[in-house]
């Protein structure tokens, strides 16, 4: 079966790497940053339309707060980043906020932290991939058209390339990434000089809509109310700025330096691009409603349900450089294409992290294990299967899914930024020189604003989000927690059974005698084998075992042995109703009851095959009864293996495969100079 699933396995992921080829893995900054920074890079892509979204319930009115959310969404990005500044230097090992919380307010605060993360990045992938969907099918009909389909599709897709390494998956997300960058920088720089320079009247394709607000007049607490959920969308545009903290090690030396770079670079690009989108959505005229087909009017009647609305950043790209132009074509794909590979932070984000809590023991030890590609792979596969799950529960929706968005990283935000404070002040009671103690209250005072801050915008989330499915998210985290509480204890419960005693104890004493079974069914090659092994074993007592399930061949066994002359006393045990492995479960308990110091030692004669379909037809009785005696204390099971034809040929055909080379895949040697015995002249 391995031999057959290993060519897709090569095709589809590549050759094996070994293990000291980890450090061409690392990653420079130029391909860190589209790796590690993608997701808050491409949301932007969303995060305007969101605060538009919002703000449309109360009505054109509202849009003139736009930029002052979008002050405070700039200002919460410089602090967070200034924040996690700090973190990548105290703590490069990429724990991240997991290990800061741990290490500082307890395991109880970094278990609540790693179920916020998880959750955060299985929403990164499903509200990545989605916001794409949505954006390729502003172009292309078909994907709007089969979202859930398309999306899975494009997953499935990111799972491959990621499964074939860090290194490789970064290269190629590098360009598409650096493109969109680009694109919207160019975007921005040519709308601000038609407008300001041209005086060209740049409009949207929604510009002549009207909006019907759902809640006209909005005042007081409402307003406020309102922009504050306004702001918590917004907010969206932090999403995956945790995930450079986790990262650390995947950097090249110096590696904190490094990682703080990235982060520097990040949140100014971030800012810039989000500042540009809502000003050139403003200075377009661009309009958003949450039901498009019912709010949206023109000339008085609503769109209706066949209107498909369009991100703002398509609007705005379209107004600025042209419907169908080559830049607005080259932007749609590129941001339909950054979108997706947002989704690769979390893809870099969630196996670290899995491999750290596994080595921990809050989480099953194969996500410890990294795979052929020194990749995490049950951790890349792990994320992909919860992703699809979402995408379709939640038909492929970006706008219901981001409602469930950025409860959990607000969550590691304060949790972190919390626990950073603790960590100065701990460092500062031990701290004598007057330099190193102003850097560290320098850090501590930024920490310290940056949890209050991301404090109270965890509690502007909660009170705006919950109703609106926020309440999923928390939903998700508790059974992270307590799933993970549980694999813990389960592991220590182990742990503690298995530990060696100091003393002497009932598994160090030799057991008074061992009383060997051979299963047998017919008298033939593997049974004969495994009789001759039994004999080598020189147990106290030694006896074959048969089960009479049809008399005939019960009576020809008897038959065969008397006359081979076997030295072995044959017994057989009736089986009424036709089973084999009850009677004989049944028999090695009644052995162990009559001498419980005795050791039962099983002997299964087991054929040995070449091809998958073969294991099918053979060895399934002896599977199940080796299933059930490792539930019997006392029993030991030995399997004798016998090869069949098959699987010889299977050896063979695989020592011709391992010694075959492609033509042109052996270099000839030097050619070998010939002594010249040509007389010279």
């Amino acid at each position: 079966m391995s031999k057959l699933t290993d060519v897709p396995k090569r095709i589809l992921i590549g050759r094996a790497l070994r293990s000291d080829r980890l450090g061409e893995t690392l990653l420079p900054k130029r391909v860190a940053l589209p790796v590690f920074a993608s997701d808050p890079l491409s949301s932007v892509a969303y995060a305007p339309g969101e605060v538009l979204l919002v703000l449309s319930i109360a009505g054109l009115s509202a849009y003139h707060f736009s930029p002052w959310i979008a002050v405070a969404v700039v200002v919460l990005m410089f602090t967070v980043v200034a924040s996690y500044r700090q973190n990548v230097h105290a703590y490069p090992s990429g724990g991240g906020d997991y290990e800061v919380a741990t290490t500082n307010l307890g395991p109880r605060a970094g278990l609540t932290v790693a179920s916020a993360l998880l959750v955060d990045y299985v929403l990164t992938v499903a509200v990545s991939i989605s916001a794409g969907i949505e954006n390729l099918g502003s172009a292309i009909p078909f994907v709007v058209e089969n979202k859930v389909a398309c999306a899975v599709g494009a997953i499935v897709l990111l799972t491959l390339m990621n499964l074939r390494g860090v290194r490789e998956s970064g290269t190629l997300f590098a360009i598409p990434t650096y493109v969109f960058v680009a694109g919207v920088f160019l975007m921005i720089a040519w709308g601000a000089f038609r407008g300001i320079v041209l005086g060209d009247d740049m409009r949207a394709p929604t510009a002549d809509f009207e909006i019907k607000p759902e809640h006209p007049g909005l005042a007081g607490f409402a307003l406020v109310f309102l922009l504050l959920r306004a702001f918590s969308s917004g907010c969206a545009a932090l999403t995956g700025v945790e995930a450079i903290s986790n990262g650390v090690p995947g950097f090249r030396k110096p590696k904190s330096r490094n990682a703080a770079t990235t982060l520097a670079m990040m949140g100014l690009l971030a800012v810039t691009m989000f500042c540009g989108i809502i000003a050139l959505a403003a200075a377009t005229d661009v309009r958003m409603a949450e039901n498009p087909g019912r709010d949206l009017v023109h000339n008085g009647v609503p769109l209706g349900p066949g209107y498909v609305q369009d991100p703002v950043i398509s609007q705005v790209a379209e107004a600025v450089f042209g419907h169908g132009s080559v830049l607005f074509i080259i932007l749609a794909a590129a941001t339909a294409l950054v979108l997706f590979l947002a989704a690769n932070t979390a893809y870099n984000g969630f196996p670290l992290l899995g491999s750290i809590l596994a080595q921990d023991r809050y989480l099953p030890r194969q996500l410890h294990t990294r795979g052929d590609r020194l990749a995490f792979s049950n951790g890349i596969v792990l994320l992909a299967g919860a992703a699809v799950l979402l995408v379709w529960i939640y038909g492929a929706d970006s706008t219901r899914l981001i409602q469930l968005y950025i409860v959990g990283v607000f969550v590691s935000f304060t949790l972190s930024q919390t626990g950073m404070v603790r960590h100065w002040n701990r460092l500062l009671g031990a701290e004598k020189d007057p330099a190193a103690r102003r850097r560290m209250v320098r850090a501590r005072a930024i920490n310290a604003f940056g949890a209050f801050f991301t404090g109270l915008v965890l509690v502007v989330v909660l009170l705006t989000k919950f109703t609106h499915g926020a309440w999923v998210a928390l939903l998700g985290m508790c059974i992270f927690y307590a799933t993970m509480t549980a694999i813990r204890r389960h592991y220590d419960r182990v742990a503690e059974e298995i530990a060696a005693p100091d003393g002497p104890s009932e598994d160090t004493v030799r057991p008074s005698r061992v009383h060997s079974v051979v299963l047998v069914s017919k008298v033939h090659r593997p049974a004969l084998r495994a009789l001759a092994y039994a004999k080598l074993l020189r147990s106290d007592t030694l006896e074959a075992l048969s089960v009479n399930v049809d008399a005939e061949e019960t009576r020809a066994l008897r038959e065969e042995w008397e006359r081979r002359g076997i030295d072995v006393p044959l017994k057989v045990l009736d089986s009424p109703y036709r089973e084999v492995t009850r009677p004989v479960i049944e028999y090695v308990k009644s052995l162990r009851a009559q001498s419980p110091r005795d050791v039962v030692s099983v002997i299964i004669p087991e054929y040995v095959v070449g091809h998958w379909y073969e294991h099918f037809l053979h060895n399934q009785s002896a599977l199940r009864l080796k299933g059930r005696l490792l539930f019997t204390p006392g029993v030991m099971v030995t399997s004798v293996p016998y090869q069949l034809e098959s699987s010889e040929a299977a050896k063979l055909r695989a020592r011709r495969r391992q010694n075959w080379s492609a033509p042109g895949s052996v270099r000839r040697g030097p050619a070998e100079r010939t002594k010249d015995t040509s007389p010279r002249t």
